[in-house]
């Protein structure tokens, strides 16, 4: 049983570092929760993998970066819809 959840967390990985991928879009895409994606990616996968930890956490912090800009964005999007 632990060796799929080590597989997951690597699968995870790879997903946001090919696609620059957010914890939510990576959550959706595999059909499990932000909290295991992040706990996955986070946590197990620096055991599992150091070298894919690095980089998946760089990625993330980008996305962390650019939250606020992605917020406001959708809410602009949101009320101009409802004109």
């Amino acid at each position: 049983m632990k060796g799929i959840v080590e597989e997951r967390a690597i699968e995870l990985g790879e997903y946001i570092i090919e696609s620059k991928a957010t914890v939510r879009k990576a959550a959706k895409k595999f059909g499990v929760s932000k909290s295991t994606v992040h706990k996955d990616v986070a946590e197990r996968l620096k055991y599992v993998d150091p070298q894919l930890y690095r980089e998946v956490k760089s990625v993330l912090e980008i996305n962390k970066a650019q939250r606020h800009i992605r917020g406001g964005l959708a809410t602009r999007k949101k009320y101009l819809e409802h004109r």
